[in-house]
């Protein structure tokens, strides 16, 4: 395991570089972050469709039960039980908007990680970047537990658990656990921990953090670099569920699933569930006695238990939705905990949202009107006076502040920008499919899906490394190493 640890150590040494101003040292941290003997224990595995393009290449890595899909190229890296998925990345030719500046793709886009460590981590979408559309960079950063970087280049950053860097460029910074940032193009920023901060020069500004201890009582680090807190303890009563999928080379599918859903066999089904028409689960999601309808969708690493889904629902990456009723085109963001209860259900209302990294763990029954946005830290029906507004008056307004959250700018352009992404998921995702080629998504492009595994070494001084693999389909003399 000589060259494995010799990685860690260079990793660690690089991303240090990068965030020194922060004074953090993320040495110890990495050599903890995974037990040794996991690196050896997982296998890796591939998608093919016949919808990706198809190129992956793996050198001097290791890969340690992660998922690829499109393509994807990986050197001197760690990648622990990961998502990197690649089904919304550009094509050649395809024409973008930066700001009002229209670049063509001169390749295909794809996903490279260099110098990196990320331990359970999502990597989703395509590159906001405009220097560089045609690939979508990770280079010497670490993204602890359930971290996600969806459309965000990270260079030389820290993300801490749970956190999210979404649809922007993060140079040389640091994201502190359970935080949500969405704010453009940030270089040498430190955000606190359980900061939600979604900004658009010019136009608005959203900015809530949670209050003191919160946070601490949910996820954190101990004095030993373990994960701990009430996700935690939810997330391990769970665990073993996935092992009988993960030990097994291909998966079993799901049974009674109509034709234009897909549900991972690499998703966790048990107990009394129904899906309906133009449905997605994705890998590594858990449903348990619930009814996902029609053109619902549960993403990664989300967790559906108890609970009714009327219909256009998104979860997004990482939510948790326990003993809960969502009304019609209702959206849980990135990361929500929201957790009601056998005697304290939650009833959340058609076309509300709960914004990415909110907590609702119900004490009593929570009913939360339709058109709602929620946020921040809400456990009784009463905290939705300091955490709640409804959408039609939020898009009259200019500026506000309410509770812990400030909002600057104009209300109107962040409920538009909301509805016109929740469009363009539930597009993507399929929710609208009706026979047509041109409404496919990926419930249906993913249904006919091989899956490929790749092997670690077991013993010596590779153990836990994984040998250097290029797989193409053979039309990839446009390639080139960016």
């Amino acid at each position: 395991m000589r060259q494995l640890e010799e990685l860690i150590e260079s990793i660690a040494a690089r991303v240090n570089v990068n965030v020194r101003g922060a004074g953090m040292d993320v040495g110890p941290l990495l050599r903890r972050a995974v037990p040794e003997d996991s690196f050896s224990m997982y296998y890796a595995f591939y998608a093919l469709t016949s919808h990706h393009p198809l190129y992956f290449r793996f050198e001097d890595s290791s890969l340690a039960g992660t998922y690829f899909l499109g393509k994807c190229d990986v050197a001197h890296s760690v990648l622990y039980k990961s998502d990197i998925r690649g089904d919304e990345l550009k094509e050649r030719g395809t024409e973008v908007d930066f700001e009002g500046i229209r670049i063509r793709l001169v390749d295909d886009e794809i996903i490279r990680i260099r110098n990196s460590f990320l331990v359970k981590t999502l990597v989703h979408n395509s590159s906001k970047d405009p220097e560089s559309p045609e690939v979508f960079k990770i280079l010497n950063t670490v993204a602890l537990h359930y971290a996600n970087i969806h459309g965000t280049n990270t260079e030389g950053c820290f993300l801490g658990p749970f956190s999210t860097v979404d649809l922007s460029m993060f140079h040389n910074c640091v994201v502190g656990d359970f935080s949500y940032v969405q704010a453009g193009d940030l270089s040498h920023e430190t955000i606190g921990p359980g900061r939600v901060w979604i900004r658009v020069r010019g136009k608005f500004e959203f900015d809530y953090s949670f209050p003191e201890g919160v946070v601490e009582k949910y996820v954190s680090l101990d004095p030993e670099f373990r994960l701990q807190g009430e996700f935690v303890r939810f997330l391990s009563e769970r665990k073993e569920d996935f092992v009988a999928i993960y030990s097994s080379v291909q998966p079993e599918p799901a049974a009674g699933v109509p034709q234009g859903s897909f549900v991972s066999p690499y998703a966790v089904v048990k107990g009394d569930c129904r899906v309906g028409e133009n449905v997605l689960v994705a890998q590594r999601a858990h449903i348990e006695d619930s009814y996902l309808g029609t053109g619902a969708n549960a993403q990664e690493n989300c967790y559906i238990l108890n609970s009714t889904y009327e219909g256009l629902n998104v979860t997004a990456h990482g939510g948790k939705v326990i003993h809960c009723t969502l009304g019609r085109k209702a959206f849980v963001g990135f990361n929500a905990f929201v957790r009601g209860r056998e005697d304290a259900r939650i009833g959340v209302g058609a076309e509300s949202i709960v914004m990415p990294h909110t907590i609702i763990d119900a004490q009593e029954p929570i009913d939360i009107p339709p058109k709602s946005l929620v946020w921040g830290y809400v456990r009784r029906q009463a905290d939705l006076e300091r955490n709640r507004l409804d959408l039609d008056e939020l898009a009259g307004s200019r500026d506000l502040a309410l509770g812990g959250l400030r909002f600057s700018g104009h209300g109107r352009l962040f409920v538009e920008a909301f509805a016109r992404r929740i469009e363009h998921i539930l597009e993507e995702n399929g929710a609208y499919y009706d026979g047509r080629p041109e409404t496919r998504g990926h419930a249906q492009k993913t249904q006919n899906v091989s899956f490929n595994i790749l092997q670690p070494f077991l013993e010596g001084g590779r153990r836990g490394m994984y040998p250097r693999v290029a797989i193409s389909d053979g039309n990839t003399e446009r390639f080139r190493l960016w």
